[in-house]
């Protein structure tokens, strides 16, 4: 006697239903396991996400050099950054002018990061970023220009009190401008005319993209002087192939520039735009391990949880599997029943953990600015792998029932 699948089901909803409190209960607690795995992960792929966007917007095709490396550290893996000697202006501007390679070369410093503004009778908090730029500055970093220009070569060369500004810095300082170029901004004690104003960035991962002013590199030699002072040089190849052969070619010429002897090693750091993205989602990866590793202990115990459930159904339907026996039913008929009747139960639990889980991801998507985020193969995932846990936590049930002898089971009581 064998019943098709669409009765099975039918059998198993009934029995689902004639069982009601038990069936919330185990699916509840599928649903918790679940809602932990499909939510942390939803959660770390919206990071992994978020990461990517922001640093996206760099450029693929840059690449700077700096006195000292870029490291990730989470606990106490990972290599402390590596620190080299500054890198001076003249150093910097020797690269520029000897950089023959067809490609965009910008010199910057950060002249402080606790800046304070003040706009008439309106303050900004001290946590501002000032930095010193030159005229290829917004090309190298993948800054655009929202109003306004971009810095003359006079403005450079001589370090007028020009300054461009973060669209951040525009809703919080300016909030009374509709058009704040030409308007005169205090930066600390200096006074400086607004030239220009940057489209924005974003504010994921707390990099502030939009808080952020860009004076004259001369002009912040001379207004914030800094005894150790450390200047970044930026350079854009004009398209992705060209990368290599710039960075070959960089790293060649700045090595002369620092007389570096060809034994050593070169006492500066060449990083592309995305390797602390690439760094990130590299550590993020040992989380996602562990958040998993979590998950699936939770979801473990739930399978305990709904095993020890559906033996005690066993026993207490033993009559009832004695009357079907009775009638026809075959053991394997009987070890489908119990199987069916535990994979809807967890596919009830999941997918009410699916849309828990996905909502909890989406909490911190949100934060982040990327708006809603639906993580596919983890719901695709978690579908089979409710499936799993039902035949997982089934198959034991179901083979005790099967193997039932039917005049036992109806002297049962």
């Amino acid at each position: 006697m064998q019943l098709p699948v669409s009765e099975n089901l039918r059998i198993a909803f009934s029995s689902i239903r004639s069982n009601a409190l038990r069936t919330i209960l185990t699916a509840l607690i599928i649903a918790i396991g679940i809602w932990a795995l499909v939510g942390i992960l939803t959660a770390i792929d919206a990071l992994k996400f978020s990461i990517s966007s922001n640093f996206a917007g760099m450029g693929a095709n840059t690449f700077t050099i700096r006195n000292r490396g870029m490291n990730v550290r989470i606990g106490n893996d990972g290599k402390k950054p590596k620190i080299y000697t500054s890198i001076t202006y003249y150093e910097a501007k020797e690269f520029k002018e000897k950089f023959k390679f067809p490609a965009a070369v910008s010199i910057s410093t950060l002249a402080t990061f606790t800046g304070k503004l003040q706009y008439l009778s309106t303050k900004s908090n001290p946590n501002i970023q000032v930095f010193g730029i030159d005229d290829n500055y917004l090309t190298t970093s993948g800054y655009e220009l929202e109003q306004g220009r971009n810095f003359s070569s006079f403005e450079i060369l001589n370090g007028s009190s020009s300054v461009i500004i973060g669209s951040e810095i525009v809703s919080t300082v300016l909030k009374t401008e509709k058009n704040p170029v030409g308007k005169e901004l205090r930066i600390g004690s200096g006074k400086y005319t607004i030239v220009g104003v940057l489209k924005s960035k974003g504010t994921g991962m707390g990099f502030g993209g939009d808080k952020i002013c860009l004076i004259p590199i001369q002009n912040a030699r001379s207004n914030f002087p800094k005894q150790d002072a450390t200047f970044t040089i930026n350079v854009y190849a004009p398209t992705t192939a060209l990368m290599e052969g710039a960075i070959s070619e960089a790293t060649g010429l700045f090595r002369q520039i620092r007389k570096v002897k060809i034994t050593d090693e070169p006492n500066f750091e060449i990083t592309k735009s995305d390797s602390l993205a690439n760094m990130l989602i590299d550590n993020i990866k040992k989380v996602t391990i562990g958040a998993t590793l979590i998950g699936i202990i939770t979801l473990l115990g739930a399978a305990i949880g709904l095993m020890n459930i559906m033996l005690v159904s066993v026993t207490e339907r033993t009559r009832e599997i004695g009357i079907r026996k009775s009638l026809g039913a075959t053991a394997q008929l009987i070890r489908n029943q119990f199987l069916m009747e535990a994979v809807v139960i967890c596919l009830i639990g999941g997918t009410l953990g699916i849309i828990l889980g996905v909502g909890l991801g989406n909490l911190l998507s949100f934060q982040l600015g990327i708006g809603f985020y639906m993580p596919w193969k983890w719901v695709i995932g978690a579908s089979f792998l409710c499936v799993f846990v039902g035949l997982l936590s089934g198959i034991i049930p179901a083979s005790r029932a099967a193997k039932l002898d039917p005049i036992e089971s109806l002297r049962y009581e």
